[in-house]
This record gives C-alpha cells, sequence and structure tokens, in this order.
C-alpha cells in the first residue's frame, strides 16, 4: 500500500516561495513516476510537474517552468516542489501523486496525497 502525505502550503505574497514536501511510504519506488497536480476552484485538475523516483527524468508543466523545480530526499522517501516566483494564478490545492508508470495525466496516478492549499496574493 502507498501513501503520500504532503505539507507546506500556505499564504505567500506575489514574487514569494514555497516548498511542498512529499513523504512517501512503500517498500520499493524505485519503478514509480512522482507527479504534483495542483486544483483551482472551478477548474479541472492541472498537471504540473512530474518526475521518476531515480531523478532521470523530470517534466514541467509550460506554465511552471523556470519556476518550480522538483528535488529528492531519497533516505527519507521524500520529494520536494519548490515554488518560487510564484504568482496568484498559481492558487491552488496542491496534490501529488504516484504512479507505476510515466504519464503527465492525472487519470494515470493511482495514489494521491490528501492535498494542500498554496495561496498567492497579489
Amino acid at each position: 500500500q502507498v501513501q503520500l502525505v504532503e505539507s507546506g502550503g500556505g499564504l505567500v505574497q506575489t514574487g514569494g516561495s514555497l516548498r511542498l514536501s512529499c513523504a512517501a511510504s512503500a517498500r520499493t519506488f524505485s519503478t514509480y513516476t512522482m507527479g504534483w497536480f495542483r486544483q483551482a476552484p472551478g477548474k479541472e485538475r492541472e498537471f504540473v510537474a512530474a518526475t521518476t523516483w531515480s531523478g532521470g527524468n523530470t517534466y514541467y508543466a509550460n506554465s511552471v517552468k523556470g519556476r518550480f523545480t522538483i528535488s529528492r530526499d531519497n533516505v527519507k522517501k521524500v520529494r520536494y516542489l519548490q515554488m518560487n516566483s510564484l504568482k496568484p494564478e498559481d492558487t491552488a490545492v496542491y496534490y501529488c501523486a504516484a504512479s507505476t508508470g510515466w504519464s503527465t495525466v492525472a487519470y494515470d496516478y493511482q495514489y494521491w496525497g490528501q492535498g494542500t492549499q498554496v495561496t498567492v496574493s497579489s
């Protein structure tokens, strides 16, 4: 059974930074893809970024490229999403997720965290 626990959301001003954490528990993650998605009120869940567990393949949505970065701590089984130069349009509930295959589509992810709110004030 895979469990994902997120933390690190909050309120920040435009141009500020936040770091989200996703702690994973499972016997092995070597073949998993870890993804980040977000959902704003009234909108569909949107892909943000994804990385293979090894970090060999990482992909970002155009809307966050150059501002967001995924990093990892394999010992702690934690993946981080560093978010810089935040904009009001980044306001959403952010979710980490795990998939047994590579994908940027929410439907393909089998395991989800509980979500954490990120609010960027203008």
